[in-house]
This record gives C-alpha cells, sequence and structure tokens, in this order.
C-alpha cells in the first residue's frame, strides 16, 4: 500500500511539474511574441481550460493529498529514510501551491475580470493586470518547485525499494 501510494503521488507531481515547466518553457514565450488581443484572448482559454477537474482534481491537489497520505503511511521508524525524501517533496509541493495561491490566482483573476474588451487600449490594459514578468517569473518557481519534489518522490522510491532489498 506504501509504495502505490508513494507511485501515485510520485507520478501526480511529475504530471503537474511538467504543466507549470510547459507554460514556463513554451506556452507564455509563445504568447509574449503575439499582439495584446491576441495574448489577453489566448490567457483567458488556456485560463479557463486548465481549471477543470483532471488538472485540479487528480495532479494539483491530488498529487499535494497523495504526497501527505504517503508521509503518514511512513511514519514509522524503519522508513525514516523514505520519509525524509517524502518530507521534502511535500515542503517543495507546499511551496508551489503557496506561490499559486498568493501570486497566480490573483493575477489570473485580474485578467479574466477585466473588461469590457472593445478596443486596443483595453486589451493592452486587460494584458498589464496580469503583469507578465511578475507571472512568469513566479512561474518558473512553481515549475522548480514541483520539479523538484518530482525528483525527491523519485528518490524516496529508490531508497524504499533498497531499505526493502536490506531487509529480506
Amino acid at each position: 500500500m506504501r509504495t502505490v501510494i508513494l507511485i501515485i503521488a510520485t507520478i501526480m507531481t511529475g504530471l503537474t511539474a511538467g504543466v507549470f515547466t510547459d507554460w514556463s518553457s513554451t506556452i507564455m514565450p509563445g504568447l509574449g511574441d503575439t499582439d495584446d488581443r491576441t495574448f489577453v484572448t489566448a490567457f483567458r482559454a488556456l485560463n479557463s481550460a486548465i481549471e477543470n477537474p483532471l488538472f485540479i482534481g487528480v495532479e494539483f491537489l491530488g498529487a499535494l493529498l497523495f504526497i501527505g497520505l504517503s508521509l503518514v503511511l511512513h511514519l514509522r521508524a524503519e522508513h525514516r529514510r523514505t520519509l525524509v525524501w517524502i518530507g521534502a517533496a511535500l515542503a517543495f509541493y507546499v511551496v508551489a501551491h503557496a506561490v499559486t495561491y498568493a501570486v497566480h490566482l490573483p493575477l489570473n483573476d485580474k485578467i479574466m475580470e477585466a473588461g469590457p474588451l472593445t478596443t486596443a487600449s483595453d486589451y493592452a490594459a486587460a494584458r498589464a493586470e496580469l503583469d507578465e514578468s511578475k507571472w512568469t517569473a513566479w512561474n518558473i518557481v512553481r515549475a522548480l518547485a514541483t520539479t523538484i519534489a518530482f525528483a525527491c518522490l523519485t528518490w524516496a522510491l529508490t531508497v524504499q525499494r533498497r531499505d526493502r532489498a536490506d531487509h529480506s
């Protein structure tokens, strides 16, 4: 049971890290090269699309839940070496959550609620509300934090396997 939960946590964390990394390495640079109307329209569509049960429930919140559950399942003394890596993963994943709630959601709300958008200056103002450079810089933090969390969980699986082999 411990291994299955840890594997699920690892997969979900890796998926989330991939999403955040994709936003940093492709989506925001691509949108950055567009005019204001295209940027705002595309960003709004992407933001609406990502707010779905699969991403929010499975990847974003699910990973947090499964990392936490994995931590609890490894609290016994014989699992301490694995527990350290799961704890580190949880800490990094919490950083990503904190950045999301403190930075990204408020900025996303600003661009989503901007309106009415009828003129070029309306679109320019909506784009400015997002604060692209701040959004992108903090998304890099999320991408790094979730990638490090994924690496910690991957290493936790390795440590757990070694510990199991040592006790066999």
